[in-house]
């Protein structure tokens, strides 16, 4: 399956999905030093999103939270890849001072944990493993 968003951060990657429909904060709801995710009663709540292609609908919290996902990426706990339903600026801002791929203005509901997804952040373009 194929979708078309657009693009944000240039560059492709591979991997396992992880998927969420609730949004995420990386200052304070993501432990930068491990990958996993710590806010409490989130979907997403004790599971690593180091190395997967990280799904969700938009970021939430703090500017910090760009800052949190430059420092993953230098300690190699951040996602290969983000996808938002829309993107909020903090997470813009994040994958592109960290070089990681980012595509919005995706259907995630598509999509599902587990399933190897390719981002091409250059051109705005998802494919998803069926």
């Amino acid at each position: 399956m194929k979708l078309e968003g657009r693009k944000i951060y240039k560059g492709t990657a591979s991997g396992e999905a992880i998927v969420t429909s609730q949004g995420i904060s990386f200052f304070g709801g993501v432990d930068s030093e491990t990958g996993v995710v710590v806010e409490k009663d989130h979907e997403l709540e004790g599971q690593s999103i180091s190395g997967k292609v990280l799904i969700f609908t938009t970021g939430k919290g703090s500017t910090v939270g760009s800052y949190t996902i430059y420092q993953m990426k230098k300690g190699n706990t951040a996602p290969i890849a983000i996808v938002n339903e829309t993107i909020d600026t903090v997470i813009a801002v994040g994958c592109i001072i960290s070089e990681i791929p980012c595509v919005d203005k995706i259907d995630i509901s598509k999509i599902k944990t587990g399933q190897i997804v390719t981002v091409d952040g250059t051109n705005g373009i998802i494919e998803v493993e069926e």
